[in-house]
């Protein structure tokens, strides 16, 4: 059966309320992406609707975030002397 997902939209200034029916493929993705985000269901088809962020792109994003974490977590990331050469780049002499 699929599932039924009501979210907020606003449109020329003034909110509405879309109920979206969504297929079971489609309402899985949906929860998976708001298993791994801080994001709601109502929040994922919300950005898909106003921001052109695709499913796809919105599980994309969160693995490179996650692979990005993980480098980090090896300790493959950017040594104190790469860090200082960025911040100094900016500052005054």
């Amino acid at each position: 059966m699929p599932a039924l997902l009501l979210f907020g939209a606003i449109w020329h200034g003034a909110t509405m309320v879309i109920a979206v029916e969504l297929s079971d493929k489609v309402n899985a993705r949906v929860e998976a992406i708001a298993a791994r985000s801080t994001l709601t269901p109502a929040e994922i088809i919300r950005d898909v609707v106003e921001n052109g962020r695709s499913l796809d792109w919105q599980e994309r994003y969160l693995d490179r975030v996650e692979e990005g974490i993980a480098a980090a977590d090896r300790g493959e990331f950017a040594t104190q002397e790469d860090i200082d050469r960025v911040l100094n780049k900016y500052r005054p002499t």
